[in-house]
């Protein structure tokens, strides 16, 4: 699962969607990431993420510091009871556009993050040669035109680099709040993503809820040393399952009342934005 700026492999996706009320930033949805990738590019390379969120910059991306199992932990909580219990060995892997392109380093990657994804070439300046891909203009008008209103996160690496990132996890102001998507659009060659027919899939998906009912779901155990800043994130219970096979091309996604309600049950493949 991912979309590749250029050819590449992905496999032993973790996805983690969840909705907290933060003591400062008030509701918030989170997105946790982490995939094995094998980049097949000559050269630097991007996995994007589109994401539907408003207002992002550099702040919405949090450092996990030594805590690189936070992902992990969720899975071991729901994996005794999932139906394909077993699972997948993962590595981690994870100017001139007036200011509407945000260019910061995080972890391995040169992360280049835009409202409007037509605004990426000009910023493409900004990022260091050697994690520096070609923009595929076909790819960017596919956002553009399929999921307006989203931000979408183009993060860039150098072939080095490509099996030594930390698990991706974010926070934003969700566009519908009562709706929580992971992001699994699926394309490897560096071209749009195929919308008919079904794709190969090997995921984790785990949700969580800080409205979630008494004995709802799994406990999560993150260990000690978790700063307490990323700890304010995160769920204390989250319910999961693992993808495998063929599925249609898209997002997973739930309503909020039907995920307390019945878990991942209602859990479904989406290929458009939920209106």
């Amino acid at each position: 699962m991912c979309v590749s700026m250029h050819p590449a492999e992905f496999s032993g996706t973790t996805l983690y969607a969840g909705r907290r009320h933060h003591p400062e930033h008030g509701l918030v949805h989170v997105l946790g990431y982490r995939n094995t990738a094998a980049n097949r590019a000559d050269g630097p390379n991007a996995m994007l993420l589109h994401l539907p969120a408003r207002g992002m910059t550099q702040a919405n991306f949090l450092d996990v510091g030594d805590s690189t199992d936070v992902l992990d932990r969720m899975v071991d909580a729901v994996r005794p009871r999932s139906v394909a219990a077993g699972g997948m060995a993962a590595m981690d892997w994870m100017g001139g556009d007036g200011g509407r392109v945000e260019v910061f380093e995080h972890d391995i990657y040169t992360v280049m993050l835009a409202a409007d994804p037509t605004d990426l070439p000009a910023a493409l300046g900004r990022v260091p040669a050697h994690k520096r891909p070609a923009l595929n203009p076909e790819l960017m008008r596919f956002y553009a035109e399929r999921y307006p209103g989203h931000a979408l996160a183009v993060c860039c690496f150098d072939n080095a680099s490509a099996a030594q990132a930390k698990p991706l996890l974010m926070w934003y102001e969700p566009l519908d709040p009562e709706v929580l998507v992971a992001p699994a659009l699926d394309a490897h060659t560096g071209r749009p993503p195929g919308m008919v027919g079904k794709v190969p899939v090997d995921h984790w998906v785990l949700f969580g809820s800080d409205e979630s009912p008494a004995l709802w779901g799994e406990p999560v155990e993150y260990g000690p040393g978790m700063r307490h800043g990323l700890r304010a994130f995160l769920p204390d219970r989250v319910v999961g399952r693992r993808y495998e096979g063929l599925l249609p091309n898209g997002d997973f996604a739930v309503r909020h009342e039907d995920l307390l309600t019945s878990g991942t049950a209602e859990v479904r493949r989406v290929p458009q934005p939920v209106r």
